[in-house]
């Protein structure tokens, strides 16, 4: 059945955060990730959290007074330079699990500093071996 609308892109991803947990978030998402934090608008702000962007992506960190981490939920991130993604991130002390269940992608799972589990994925390169 046509319908009158499509879906362009995924606009944001929101994950929880504790409330403080700016700081860690702005250590992790900006320090370790290399992402740039992005303005919220204010009336937005004075909820608390931050946004982070880069390569098309947005992350929105949202303060959540009874916080419980999501460890099953999760974004999966499309990338590029996965290896290199996961050094930078053993670097900053994030612990790296690569997982290898996923046909066509090298992947692997990291949690932010308060649990939330993450997923980064680069598609593997044409011709690879599929074990």
């Amino acid at each position: 059945m046509p319908t009158a609308f499509s879906f362009a892109r995924v606009h944001h991803v929101q994950l929880s955060i504790p409330p403080g947990g700016e700081d860690s978030s702005r250590a992790f998402w900006g320090g370790a990730l290399g992402m740039r934090e992005l303005a919220k608008p204010p009336v937005l702000a004075a909820r608390g959290g931050c946004w982070f962007g880069g390569g098309g992506i947005e992350v929105h960190l949202g303060v959540e007074s009874e916080f419980a981490p999501a460890r099953k939920a999760h974004p999966g991130l499309l990338v590029t330079g996965l290896k290199e993604l996961a050094a930078r991130l053993e670097a900053h002390g994030v612990v790296v699990q690569w997982d290898e269940d996923f046909p066509g992608y090298d992947r692997f799972h990291a949690h932010d500093p308060f649990g939330n589990r993450l997923e980064f994925l680069e598609t593997r390169p044409e011709g690879a071996i599929e074990d």
